[in-house]
């Protein structure tokens, strides 16, 4: 299956689509600015040189303030500093700051005397392109922003602190989503399945009648008063750069190129696992392979998975260039209840010369009491590291080209993250970094097992991720009259039926990226990420042979992925790593692989890594040029400036979940 047309499709809008009176949209077409280097003065360009540095120290600033308030409100900190009204007020403030009109026009000017090819016209472009996603040339629009603002703001904080867990034998127990998402995985118990299931799907009923219905309407409003066809068609053309007419071309291809691999792989899964019970959304997770989780739970402890995602990350020389960190990784009441990595200080190379290191906040959601809480927050872990890894080696002349927002692309941003976090399903990863509290490497019969349970339904798992896009589309697509609480749910089951074959063990409402601004009609992100991710892959098991503990890998991202930061397109950057356009293909083609063949591989990957480390001990130096404090909400568990060094910090992490939560044994 190809979708090189599709992507040539992409590629041509993004190359023609120019101004129109209803919308400032910016492309890398509208950069072709006709200048004459003649032009320039020394008072031109020191007038050049002011508008950049104020700019950039302006949005620094503003960029602070909200994700303080971001972290602090999302995190749950106490201190009367963090509200939802400060939230709210600060992202107001950076967002006027991005949308001011007399901005654009002074960049606009500017280029006109500047040479195309000169640094200072690149950062030019950059904040031409950035105001451009920001700018409403509609009052009504602006109007009806502040006041989706103002309704999400409302929604996250009532879901922040809303209740949820499951009855379990006649008792009413207290579980975040994760917790409840986690049962639903592991617990061998048919009756606990089901009840947190249907605590989950509580969370729907919850925002639907919290006002998410509102949120729909308004935020539609605002997208068609700009001129967009709705709210999705405004959110993914800012963010990529083309529209959602072009993007549901290449997730079409890929849900028409992997249905019957889905219809098939339901038909054996009800075969093997005894009849069409199998599928419910409470069983179908746990008998694909609960017991196997519980089975390689020892070989994943939670309280070592920042030492194995430090320890790996080096191996591949990956560097954090002088980046300061904290992380939030334990789950407790009142957290926001998705992990995720922003940025208070982006990194970026000022005009002195000098290199402003960045400045992180990633959070997951960690119970390391629960079966499967070490193999999914050390996933979780190396997702959002690879995130910060990336913002961390953005090398560009503003902070604009290393945030997180518009026009940085979901799917840019998601490629990098993912990829990383991919490692930790490979055979000869775990054959170092899966070991347990013994010391004892996790054996081969058992990722034999792992492979044989799950890779003939791996397409559940993208199934379940195109799933969220499709549901956001036809939200967004629903005639206002008709967007209720009844119709919204119902639409949800329709999604889940139609796209993964019946109800999900992920109900679409629970997902809670579609409440937030930031996170809405963004998941389409995560599919063609993955598209990405398998072709990087690929790209690097042809040229290298392998990836685990690869010293290449870090600079080769570093290099092609992670320094140019926005001012690069995601479709070009990866045709250029890989020297193919972006496609489907890897993804399919490992999808159709025998289990036979997928274990041969993975056997001698597998062999080849324990070889390697037979006799050899961890080094006793791992150095990724970052300061790391672990903390939990209010309090800082381990400092490595304090501690002396990472290993120092990542022991004093373990001793606490240990004393905390107890050796499992």
């Amino acid at each position: 299956m190809r979708i090189t047309a599709a992507t040539a499709f992409l590629l041509s809008k993004q190359h023609t689509r120019h101004f129109t009176p209803r919308r400032i949209f910016v492309t890398p077409s509208l950069f072709s600015t006709s200048t004459d280097s003649n032009t320039m003065t020394a008072s031109s360009l020191a007038d050049v040189t002011n508008f950049i540095d104020t700019t950039n120290a302006s949005y620094e600033s503003l960029h602070r303030a909200f994700e303080l308030q971001f972290w602090g409100t999302k995190m749950n900190i106490s201190g009367s500093q963090y509200s939802v009204d400060e939230l709210s007020r600060t992202k107001g403030e950076m967002e006027a700051f991005l949308a001011d009109e007399e901005k654009l026009l002074k960049t606009r000017e500017l280029l006109k005397d500047l040479p195309e090819d000169s640094d200072h016209a690149k950062t030019l472009k950059m904040f031409e392109r950035t105001f451009g996603c920001y700018i409403m040339e509609s009052e009504e629009a602006k109007s009806l922003r502040a006041e989706a603002t103002r309704i999400e703001g409302k929604l996250e904080d009532a879901r922040n602190k809303l209740t949820l867990g499951a009855t379990i034998d006649g008792k009413f127990e207290e579980m975040s989503s994760v917790g409840l998402r986690n049962k639903v995985r592991v617990d061998p118990d048919e009756k606990v399945r089901k009840a947190c299931f249907e605590g989950l799907s509580k969370i729907g009923d919850f925002v639907t009648e919290n006002g998410f219905v509102e949120l729909v309407k308004v935020r539609n409003r605002m997208a068609k008063a700009l001129g967009f066809l709705d709210f999705y068609d405004y959110k993914v053309t800012n963010a990529e750069g083309f529209g959602k007419v072009a993007l549901f071309e290449i997730l079409d291809t890929l849900e028409k190129g992997t249905r019957p691999i889905m219809e098939s792989a339901r038909k054996q899964f009800a075969d093997e696992k005894g009849g069409a019970s199998s599928l419910e959304p409470w069983n179908l997770s746990f008998m694909m392979a609960g017991e196997t989780t519980r089975k390689m739970d020892p070989y994943f402890p939670f309280e070592k998975s920042v030492e194995q995602w430090g320890r790996s990350f080096a191996a591949m020389n990956i560097s954090y260039r002088g980046a300061t960190m904290d992380l939030d990784l334990l789950d407790r009441k009142g957290k926001y209840s998705n992990g995720f990595c922003h940025w208070p200080q982006p990194a970026w190379a000022k005009p002195d010369g000098s290199w402003q290191p960045s400045v992180t906040h990633f959070t997951s959601l960690a119970d390391p009491s629960a079966v499967g809480s070490g193999h999914t927050g050390l996933t979780t872990l190396m997702h959002e590291a690879g995130h910060a890894a990336h913002f961390a080696n953005v090398d560009m002349p503003s902070p604009l080209f290393s945030q997180e927002r518009s026009p940085t692309s979901v799917a840019y941003a998601e490629l990098q993250s993912m990829f990383l976090d991919s490692l930790v399903g490979d055979a000869d990863w775990m054959a170092k970094y899966a070991i347990s509290r013994e010391g004892d490497t996790i054996p081969w019969d058992l990722v034999a097992e792992k492979i044989q349970t799950t890779h003939p339904y791996k397409v559940f798992a993208l199934r379940g991720m195109i799933a969220v896009p499709y549901f956001e589309k036809a939200l967004y697509e629903m005639a206002e009259e008709d967007v209720t609480a009844e119709n919204i749910k119902a639409l949800a089951d329709k999604v889940e039926k139609d796209i993964q074959g019946g109800l999900s063990p992920r109900p679409l409402l629970s997902v809670p990226h579609i409440l937030s601004d930031e996170a809405s009609c963004y998941y389409h992100g995560y599919v063609l990420a993955e598209m990405g991710v398998y072709q990087t892959r690929e790209f690097f098991l042809k040229r290298d042979k392998y990836i685990t503990d690869n010293p290449n890998v870090g600079p080769t991202l570093t290099s092609a992925y992670w320094n140019p930061g926005n001012s690069e397109q995601f479709l070009s950057l990866v045709e250029d790593l890989t020297g193919n356009p972006l496609t489907g293909d890897a993804w399919v083609n490992e999808l159709k692989q025998t289990v036979s063949d997928v274990l041969k591989m993975e056997k001698d990957s597998y062999d080849a890594k324990i070889a390697e480390c037979s006799g050899s001990k961890p080094s006793d130096d791992v150095d990724l040029d970052m300061r790391i404090r672990i903390v939990d909400g209010d309090d800082v568990l381990a400092d490595t400036e304090k501690d002396g060094s990472f290993l120092a910090s990542c022991k004093v992490f373990e001793e606490y979940v240990q004393k905390r939560y107890g050796k499992k044994e």
